[in-house]
């Protein structure tokens, strides 16, 4: 067998053992609009494109380049994004006219915003594409206006408005990462906007350097003066028939001001070294989406900062997936410090290194090295050791989504234990909301954030306001990354394993960790509503043990009318999306010969007198058990049976989405009830009516009827 076939059929292999992977299901799910889940909206049938974001220092101010556009918003209040300025910056008639002629659709001539940083407190710097023709301005903060006098864009800014890039200002001066042709041929990573005996930087165009790369970010890194750029490229140094994506890492000094005769005005300190996301021995995930920084916890050195990053796959057998992976910026310095290939130059191939080491690449302060040690530097920029992630693992692996952004921070929980969340915005328009587990990640939610596939996005996080800002062509997004209010018992607060959130048994709510005044109820880890909520009266618990309830203490329930030989379908909702739901009778088991549970948990049955009666759904989630619907069964000619009552105060908000964030249609008038009662309706049997109010029970008081809405209890 060739080398070719034997490539093909590990990678087919591979593939196939990939497919084994434990599905990460979102505990709840808010489709767009629902009232579950609260989103603020900025959009402007004028402005369209609004994906480049920049945040004021103060995070009050949200500055957004966009199509033709720039936009100063007042996102100060909680619930608002409010238009402060708008600045119109559109290409003449006559460069959309040229650019048109070029060969490019009319759509893509406008001036697409792509780059937009502070420069200086007085000053915004700001790229546009500009009809494939790339400028840059100024923009004054203060009277929010541009200056008149246009920089030349090549280099800082694309020309193509789906070409990805990257631009970081430090101290005054701009670094960038994109492409400075026309077409796209010649990649560059370069400084701008230097002055005195400061000059502006490049690389050597010649030295194949870079390999047809993708930009995906660049971070400043203050303690080392470096900043890393983040991109995918060809991987040449891989003998593969095919074009071999890697992710990379590379690395300049700031202080970098070129070599004195060899690599004048060139970087003397430029290194790159592979990101390599793989777990043991399947294929690597090798196309770096997004990377996101995650600085070191208070007190920890700052070579512990972490830099969190989505990988997908350019095999075909792994196609739709997605996984997270961490490295450690002490494992990144450790690479660079290391050995490095050398690239021959007459058969363009990579091999490790033979001669001595005359200098190390990648050290700052080589602009005053002698040749020798430049040339040395010139040849010998790719690291030979590979960066592996955190413990050697995969952080998060998903079989079925296809995700492209992601924002990272840190949350101390109510037992001052520190969790990892991450933000993922999926291709499909679905941002998911995940915490790091000693398990694995556990996704709380996902919220429809937009519902059409989207060339361009992106994603912002603000930790001291406590929202995330998502950019799209379809408008801006605005939601606060805590939902606390959703869960309005203890059992669901502590279910959702959520840092952000925990009970509080004396206000009885479900509350954000930062408000409470008193001790909360919480257990991120477990999830066991059985401690954390043991101080809390638990209301919707039940267990059936080898003991069984006698008829009598059977509640009323809901009653459904029926015919004999009629087929009942009896609904139940679900607890949430990771809950398992089961059905019971209290006198009598449920014999797979008479029913048929199906996937949406309902329960369908032919009418005899044997299946007359009472059914219970019971759904479980984490070894806690509780009642979600409770339906009487009776012929049509038999006498409705009296309602049950109680007179147990209990206090319940108007509506409650389920776990799919669905509502059914209201039954009260949203006030407080302190002895709500359960009535008995007669519904017709083929009904999809779905059972919105419920009857609990707990073991200190056997049967109770609660007033609650269709939803997560």
């Amino acid at each position: 067998m060739d080398t070719s076939s034997l490539l093909s059929l590990t990678v087919v292999l591979l593939g196939l053992l990939g497919t084994c992977l434990t599905r990460l299901t979102p505990r709840v799910s808010f489709p767009m609009g629902s009232p579950g889940r609260r989103l603020t909206s900025f959009n402007n049938h004028e402005v369209k494109n609004t994906t480049t974001l920049l945040l004021a220092p103060d995070e009050e101010t949200l500055y957004v380049g966009a199509r033709d556009t720039l936009l100063e918003l007042d996102v100060s209040q909680k619930d608002a994004m409010t238009l402060r300025n708008k600045l119109d910056w559109s290409p003449s008639d006559k460069d959309l006219e040229q650019c048109s002629m070029k060969g490019k659709k009319l759509t893509d001539c406008s001036n697409f915003i792509r780059v937009l940083e502070f420069l200086n407190s007085s000053h915004l710097y700001a790229c546009g594409t500009f009809a494939f023709s790339p400028r840059c301005t100024y923009i004054n903060l203060q009277t929010f206006t541009m200056h008149q006098n246009l920089d030349e864009g090549r280099g800082r800014c694309p020309y193509d408005p789906y070409q990805r890039n990257t631009a970081v200002i430090v101290d005054g001066e701009l670094y960038t990462g994109t492409v400075a042709d026309y077409r796209g041929n010649r990649p560059i990573i370069s400084r701008h906007l230097s002055e005195g005996k400061r000059l502006d930087l490049k690389l050597d165009d010649t030295l194949g350097w870079l390999e047809d790369p993708t930009f995906i970010s660049s971070i400043f890194i203050p303690h080392d003066e470096k900043i890393y750029f983040f991109f995918s490229e060809a991987g040449r140094e891989y003998d593969f028939i095919n074009k071999f994506i890697v992710s990379r890492v590379s690395q300049i000094c700031v202080s970098d001001v070129g070599g004195q005769r060899t690599l004048q005005r060139r970087w003397t300190t430029f290194a790159k070294a592979q990101l390599l996301c793989q777990a043991g021995s399947e294929l690597p995930y090798n196309v770096l989406q997004d990377i996101s920084i995650l600085p070191p916890a208070e007190g920890a050195p700052a070579d512990d900062t972490l830099f969190y990053g989505i990988f997908t796959s350019q095999w075909p057998v792994n196609s739709g997936r997605s996984a997270v992976c961490s490295f450690r910026l002490a494992d990144i310095k450790a690479v660079f410090s290391g050995n490095y290939k050398v690239l021959n130059r007459d058969t363009l191939q990579w091999s490790a290194r033979v001669q001595e080491k005359v200098a190390n690449p990648g050290e700052c302060g080589l602009h005053n090295a002698s040749d020798n040690a430049l040339r040395f530097v010139k040849e010998n920029f790719l690291a030979e050791d590979s960066v592996r992630p955190v413990a050697r693992s995969l952080t998060m692996v998903s079989a079925e989504h296809i995700y492209s952004r992601l924002s990272v921070q840190r949350v101390q929980a109510v037992n001052r234990k520190t969790y990892t969340m991450l933000f993922l915005l999926t291709e499909a328009g679905q941002l998911h909301k995940a915490v790091l587990l000693r398990g694995g990640a556990h996704i709380i939610e996902e919220v429809q954030v937009f519902q059409h596939p989207q060339a361009v996005k992106s994603l912002k996080l603000s930790i001291p306001k406590g929202v995330i800002y998502v950019g799209t062509s379809e408008g801006l997004v605005k939601l606060p990354v805590s939902n606390c209010s959703f869960y309005w018992t203890c059992a669901q607060c502590v279910l959702s394993r959520d840092p952000f959130c925990a009970w509080d048994p004396v206000g009885r709510a479900c509350v954000g960790t930062s408000e409470a005044q008193t001790p909360l109820n919480q257990d991120v880890d477990g999830g066991n509503v059985e401690e954390a909520c043991s101080s809390a009266l638990l209301t919707h618990r039940t267990r059936f043990g080898s003991s069984k309830l006698h008829t009598g203490s059977c509640p009323a329930g809901e009653l459904v009318s029926v015919s004999l030989n009629e087929v009942v379908r009896l609904h139940c909702p679900a607890a949430s999306q990771l809950s398992q739901q089961q059905w019971e009778r209290p006198n009598s088991r449920l014999s797979s010969n008479l029913y048929l549970q199906l996937r949406d948990g309902s329960l369908s049955f032919v009418a005899t007198p044997t299946t007359l009666g009472h059914y219970l759904c019971l759904s479980t989630e984490n070894g806690y058990r509780q009642t979600m619907a409770i339906y009487h069964v009776k012929q049509k000619s038999s006498q409705a049976p009296t309602g049950y009552t109680h007179q147990t105060p209990v206090t319940q908000p108007a509506s409650r989405p389920g776990p799919n964030s669905s509502t059914g249609p209201a039954t009260d008038s949203g006030q407080k009830d302190d002895t709500p009662s359960l009535s008995v309706q007669s519904i017709p049997a083929s009904s999809t009516h779905r059972a919105r109010n419920k009857t609990v029970w707990t073991e200190e008081s056997q049967w109770r009827g609660v007033k609650l809405h269709e939803g997560i209890s």
